[in-house]
């Protein structure tokens, strides 16, 4: 298998260029992460996600299948976004998404579906503001997120030779980067088999 992790501790300035990429300060060049499903903790479950040096960028380690949220967290172990189930939703399958470990006030919703090509939605909260769609196949890791204008403004992408359990997240400028990997984290539980909440192969 190809080499994943090449520094799995992270350097002094990472968690300052993980802050940077997430506000969109990046430059004008896409932000592209490798993503393995994967916690780096012995008996957990999650995600381990690297920039394009190597360095460790965020992070999810779930130690409770039962739970119904996942925490994404940057290197220093602070959250950036919770995603967590809807329960009883009449509208189908949906997750929230809060800011930080915020649980009162969820910023976007992601539900299952939306007609046509659409394999979900991604709605704002706050009114004012139109929904991204998300198009293609999680479960191949082929699937593009467009914003409001159509415009492609995310992308999973599969890595040669490793398998579904590494991919690749592009992210445009100008888009929050940690908020493109949670909407990641909410997709992997409604079309990932298995999911970090349900039964995990390890």
């Amino acid at each position: 298998m190809a080499k994943v992790h090449p520094n799995v501790v992270p350097s002094p300035a990472t968690a300052e260029r993980a802050a940077a990429a997430a506000a969109g300060e990046a430059g004008e060049e896409a932000t592209t992460l490798t993503v393995w499903r994967k916690s780096l903790l012995f008996n957990c479950r999650g995600f381990t996600v690297f920039d394009a040096k190597g360095d460790l960028a965020y992070r999810v380690d779930s130690y409770d299948d039962a739970e119904a949220e996942v925490v994404l967290m940057d290197p220093a172990g602070r959250a950036a976004f919770t995603v967590r189930r809807k329960r009883l939703s009449l509208s189908g399958e949906q997750w929230l998404i809060y800011a930080g470990e915020e649980v009162r006030r969820p910023v976007y919703a992601v539900k299952r579906g939306g007609g046509g090509k659409t394999m979900a939605r991604v709605a704002p909260c706050a009114a004012g503001t139109a929904p991204f769609e998300v198009e293609g196949s999680y479960g191949r890791r082929r699937c593009v997120v467009y914003d409001g204008e159509r415009r492609a403004v995310a992308e999973v992408q599969p890595k040669e030779a490793v398998g579904t359990d590494v991919f690749r997240l592009v992210v445009q400028p100008g888009v929050d980067v940690s908020l493109a990997m949670a909407v990641v984290v909410a997709l992997d539980q409604m079309f990932g088999r298995p999911s970090l909440l349900r039964s995990w192969s390890s």
